[in-house]
């Protein structure tokens, strides 16, 4: 029988396969859709310490070969993820990964302190890509506040760690080795690249926001190449992501040296597509004579 499981911090996955935050809700939204048991994790729409409205309409716009957002974090809270997502959460067999957001470092400290005694919550992300409220810019470009806010949250966390990086910035394995130096247990990457759309007939802005977060197929070579650098500069685990559609797309992300990989905006184009993608995974490993999954990783 072919092995797909694999290890996360110490956190046992059935297969490598998680939903991105932000694609999947923020508890059994999809249920109507697939089995979530077969799924190795499922990572959870950002949580902040208090309600969040995110930005105005409109907010999502389809554009060549994937689409942009700036939805801007829109959540309940972290009292309403506890009372009312978390208990649907509780009866799958899957792992649970909640997103972490936050305006400044208290923030993000104050939600992992809030999820530290919730034993169905496994890993937490640490979303460095939100703006920093004293400074105007992303904790995630730039290097000593991304360490800064990984040894923040690390201090107060039961659980593992994984700080999720922006590939908005001129080299990526800096942030990276930042962000293995101020403790985290792993990284995942990439979040969604800064676009911008701009309706030519009604000469303004699509996007509310302007600019927006580039996802989809069309950022899927950046994100192997980002992937590989990362993996090969830090000795925690990383977790890929990035226009992945297919089980062949995810294998790209797991021979660039990925141990896990997270399915993003292909939840939109299609409801069943990380369940779907399992599924692929196991028919490459069956026709391509890989007995265990973790064999190929970091194989390029």
């Amino acid at each position: 029988m072919k092995n797909t499981k694999v290890k996360i911090a110490g956190v046992e996955l059935k297969n490598p396969v998680f939903t991105s935050s932000g694609t999947f809700g923020t508890s059994d939204e999809f249920a109507d859709f697939i089995d979530i048991n077969k799924l190795g994790g499922i990572t959870t729409k950002g949580v902040a310490p208090v309600p969040w409205e995110g930005n105005p309409a409109p907010r999502v716009t389809e554009i060549p070969s994937g689409m942009m957002n700036c939805i801007g974090l829109e959540n309940p809270g972290v009292d309403v993820f506890i009372r009312r997502d978390l208990p649907k959460l509780a009866k799958y067999d899957t792992v649970v990964m909640a997103n972490v957001c936050g305006h400044s470092v208290d923030d993000y400290a104050t939600v992992a302190e809030r999820l530290e005694d919730i034993p169905t919550v496994k890993l937490l992300e640490i979303n460095i890509s939100c703006p920093n409220v004293s400074g105007g810019t992303s904790f995630g470009v730039d290097p000593k506040a991304a360490e800064e806010i990984t040894k923040r949250v690390k201090r107060v966390a039961s659980q593992p760690i994984i700080v999720k990086l922006s590939p908005n910035v001129t080299d990526i394995t800096e942030i990276a080795k930042a962000c293995e130096s101020g403790g985290a247990d792993g990284i995942s990457l990439i979040n969604s690249l800064t676009g911008m759309v701009i309706d030519v007939k009604k000469r303004k802005f699509v996007l509310s926001n302007k600019t927006g977060g580039m996802s989809g197929p069309a950022i899927r070579p950046l994100a192997v190449r980002m992937v590989y650098q990362a993996a090969h500069a830090v000795s925690i685990p990383v977790i890929g992501m990035g226009g992945i559609m297919t089980g062949e797309d995810a294998m790209q992300f797991i021979m660039a040296g990925a141990t896990a990989v997270s399915v993003g905006m292909a939840n939109f184009h299609d409801p069943g597509a990380s369940v779907r993608i399992v599924k692929e995974i196991e028919r490459f490993m069956d026709e391509n004579g890989i007995d265990d999954i973790n064999e190929v990783r970091g194989c390029v």
